[in-house]
């Protein structure tokens, strides 16, 4: 059985889409087949983390959604450039990104319409099905919003992105009891952009009391991060980074089911 993953941060600015695209490479690189679905539909990015150029891509997620192409149309195929070269006859691994439109008439069409959410949920599960999925992320806008409550109540997993910061903290807290009213069955916590010196011990036991939820990871502030500026997936940039280690362990720990010893 597939799993869904949504990943979520009440706030801009945590590292959330960086986050995603360097778990799902990890998890694909570990054998599996992955997709990655941008419902930021307001601001769409994660592409870019992943070095995919939108301007060769005949579909998006914004067309599924109008009823111009079928879900899969939108799904492209980045094993090669991501994880790297295997063979064609391989189903395994395999990493699919699904983006949205970065077109300010399509972004303007969605803000002024809407659309079908009911839309959206078939089109997660089609997915699972016509790719063969093992794992499907889906990358949430932040904040709360009707794809978003969709997103969460559909996954088997949360993960929440958040800095150690108060104002993230307390939005946070929102999301959590929005998870734990829609039942969603596993909540991990990733505590990101943790400054150099400090007690990584006190914020665990801090956030882990006040979720009522596992700490999965403590991910550092990292000058190479800022640097490297969303321009490519850090982990194949710097492999043995403390942050790459991080992510490894977070990996694992939704591949396997069972926190880290």
């Amino acid at each position: 059985m597939a799993r869904i993953i949504s990943t979520h941060s009440f706030r801009g600015g945590t590292g959330k889409s960086n986050t995603t695209a360097n778990l799902a490479t990890l998890i694909a690189r570990a054998g599996h087949r992955v997709g990655v679905i941008d419902t930021d539909i307001q601001s769409p990015g994660i592409h870019v983390v992943f070095g995919f150029d939108q301007s060769q891509a005949k579909h998006s997620l914004n067309d599924y959604l109008w009823g111009r192409c079928k879900i899969e149309q939108a799904a492209y195929d980045i094993t090669p450039s991501c994880v790297g070269q295997i063979s064609a006859d391989s189903l395994r691994p395999r990493l699919f990104l699904i983006p949205s439109s970065l077109n300010s008439g399509e972004i303007a069409r969605i803000l002024r319409e809407g659309y079908d959410v009911g839309l959206l949920n078939d089109g997660l599960q089609d997915l699972v099905t016509r790719l063969q999925l093992d794992y499907l992320l889906i990358d949430t806008h932040p904040g709360v919003n009707e794809e978003t409550l969709l997103s969460i109540a559909l996954s088997d997993s949360l993960v929440l992105i958040l800095r150690p910061d108060s104002q993230d903290f307390q939005g946070t807290a929102v999301t959590v009891e929005l998870a734990r009213r829609l039942e969603v069955p596993e909540l991990l916590v990733v505590v990101n952009k943790v400054p150099d010196g400090s007690d990584a011990e006190l914020i665990r036991e801090q956030v882990e009391a006040a979720y009522d939820a596992e700490v999965a990871v403590l991910l550092p502030l990292n000058m190479e991060m800022s640097r490297l500026g969303s321009g490519g997936l850090f982990v194949n940039r710097h492999p043995d980074h403390p942050f790459t280690h991080g992510l490894q362990r977070l990996a694992q720990r939704v591949i396997t089911g069972a926190p880290a010893a």
